[in-house]
């Protein structure tokens, strides 16, 4: 529980700057931000199975280690369907 407060404070810190970071981002470059998104969630999907798998926080840790990997691997297929869909407009037509 000591360090609970000071990680919620991160969180809360963490949640404002990716809030004003992505509202500042013009609407060309989303896209290809959305990409480089993927790596990012490919690790938070690693370091959620290695929290859901921990002894440490019990229960509690397993379940938001499962919400965790869930909403990043959406994360993920979205980035991809995205960044896809961005790649076919670039093709010549047949």
């Amino acid at each position: 529980m000591d360090s609970f407060i000071p990680n919620l404070v991160v969180f809360a810190l963490a949640i404002f700057l990716g809030f004003e970071l992505i509202t500042k981002v013009p609407s060309t470059l989303h896209t290809p931000l959305m990409s480089g998104s993927n790596a990012i969630s490919g690790i938070t999907i690693v370091g959620a199975l290695l929290c859901s798998f921990s002894d440490t926080l019990g229960s509690f840790g397993v379940i938001l280690g499962f919400l965790a990997v869930v909403f990043a691997t959406i994360n993920v297929v979205g980035g991809y369907v995205v960044t896809n869909r961005m790649l076919e407009m670039f093709k010549e037509k047949k």
